[in-house]
């Protein structure tokens, strides 16, 4: 195992830093002293968390971000690309989710989903990396989903999207390893946030609710600090769950191993 590190005057970028679990790891590596990027879409709640994670002393940048619409070919905005030099860590925590059965879905539900979380988070990695790559050093943790490991119904884009980002990130760690990077694949469980409220129905409007096993599911606060305690160990995969998805996770394991079997 690699030896731990500690998050304090780390310059740590999260994304979808304005709800949710991104939300959750920006006040908490807050309160253990981390330098902040915040982004996001919505400003106006970033600066709201903004300004509660600066009472910790820490310096905190927001930059408002639409993953759906990043374009770099043409450089980057010099204020940006400091952002993006000074970035130690890399936190991909931005995502929408789904609720749509697959013959209930067009193609542009899809296509979204897979923009945001896929193509998106693809796309800012790749403009930090050469910045990581200088320096020989950094870490890139991407919030992935239990779903990331096996599909299950209402969820066939979002699991894709998921699975879309293992494969890439499994790649990419096996390609910068010896540069002195990590790479982190966290894969939560039912957590009690609100991401099924802007989740996408199988005609793109939104599901505007809160699944009542979401309700249920483990806090955020005690999401966070599983997240962050394994990232500290640099792990390549984390599962953040409560015993039953996990259970499932190293039941679709132990199936493939048995169907591979002589």
């Amino acid at each position: 195992m690699n030896t731990t590190f500690n998050f304090k005057n780390k310059n740590i970028f999260i994304t979808g830093a304005s709800s949710g679990i991104g939300e959750g790891l920006a006040r908490s590596l807050a309160y253990q002293g981390a330098n902040l990027i915040l982004s996001a879409r919505s400003e106006n709640r970033l600066k709201e968390v903004a300004i509660d994670c600066r009472k910790q002393g820490v310096q905190v940048k927001v930059l408002p971000l639409d993953l759906t619409k990043l374009d770099f070919n043409d450089g980057i905005a010099k204020e940006t690309l400091s952002l993006f030099e000074q970035t130690d860590i890399l936190i991909n925590s931005a995502g929408i989710g789904q609720r749509s059965l697959v013959k209930d879905t067009i193609t542009e539900v899809d296509q979204a989903i897979m923009k945001l979380n896929y193509f998106g988070t693809v796309e800012l990695t790749r403009a930090i990396l050469p910045f990581m790559l200088a320096r020989q050093s950094g870490h890139i943790v991407i919030i992935s989903s239990v779903v990331g490991k096996f599909g299950t119904p209402m969820r066939s884009s979002y699991a894709a999207s998921k699975h879309a980002l293992h494969g890439y990130f499994d790649s990419l760690r096996a390609e910068v390893s010896k540069d002195g990077i990590y790479v982190t694949l966290v894969c939560p469980g039912h957590i009690r946030t609100e991401i099924s409220r802007n989740s996408l129905t199988g005609n793109g409007s939104k599901y505007s609710k809160v699944d009542n096993v979401l309700k249920k599911g483990m806090p955020v606060d005690e999401c966070v600090a599983c997240i962050l305690k394994d990232i500290r160990y640099r792990k390549e995969e984390i599962i953040v769950s409560k015993t039953k998805e996990k259970i499932a996770v190293y039941l679709k394991r132990y199936a493939i191993a048995v169907r591979l079997l002589p």
